[in-house]
């Protein structure tokens, strides 16, 4: 039986102090307790740009623009495929709020590494980590 393909979008948001915004999934969600940059689904003949920004209006109650792709990373789980689309974006109204996370985090990209991320963001984090060396 061939798996479902499942088109993701995840915003890598990031604040003044240069802090990248985390979300933690709830006990409600799959994979509950696993930290992922907060997005969702890209609905059928949705942008991915525009698909981030209804997804984060929707979950953290909070405006963003998206600006740029960042990574694409292809995932097989057990009974589907994820792929996952990151696209680094900026908040233009309003804070994040957890509507369906359990909690939100801003760590610095030196510490992403301390968090127990999903396994489809883990290339996206990574990446991100290279991106900068951490200021010396």
């Amino acid at each position: 039986m061939l798996k479902k393909i499942i088109q993701v979008v995840a915003a890598i948001i990031e604040n003044d102090k240069r802090e990248i915004l985390c979300a933690l999934r709830s006990p409600e969600m799959s994979m509950p307790d696993l930290w992922e940059f907060p997005g969702g689904k890209v609905g059928q003949n949705e942008n991915i740009f525009y698909a981030l920004e209804r997804e984060i209006s929707e979950e953290l109650d909070c405006q963003i623009k998206a600006l740029e792709f960042f990574h694409k990373n292809t995932y097989e789980y057990d009974s589907f495929i994820i792929e996952l689309h990151t696209i680094k974006a900026k908040i233009i109204n309003g804070e994040p709020v957890a509507r369906e996370h359990a909690k939100l985090a801003w760590l610095k990209r030196e510490d992403l590494h301390s968090l127990k991320w999903a396994p489809a963001d883990l290339a996206a984090v990574r990446k991100l980590q290279k991106e900068f060396a951490p200021d010396n």
